[in-house]
């Protein structure tokens, strides 16, 4: 199976960053209610597109943060914008 790949290093350690500190205020019932409920699937979320380092809506809107080594061109991913 083909791994599509439209998030970079730096996107991903920023979204694996608020998924621990959205993971705290949850865990530490700092936020309550609809918004915990927000929160966590917020952490969910953020936590699954950096662990796989793909982003559904960069797809959607033919966007990446991936960069590009000269180097190491075979790991280049080309993105398209979706039509609906």
């Amino acid at each position: 199976m083909h791994m599509f790949h439209n998030v970079g290093k730096t996107d991903r350690i920023v979204r694996a960053i608020l998924a621990v500190i959205l993971g705290v205020l949850y865990f530490t019932k700092t936020v309550e209610g609809d918004w915990a409920n927000g929160t966590i699937i917020a952490a969910i979320i953020l936590l699954m597109t950096s662990l796989r380092q793909c982003c559904p809506i960069y797809a959607l809107l033919g966007f990446g943060t991936c960069g590009i080594d000269p180097g190491k061109s075979d790991k280049k991913i080309e993105t398209k914008k979706l039509e609906l």
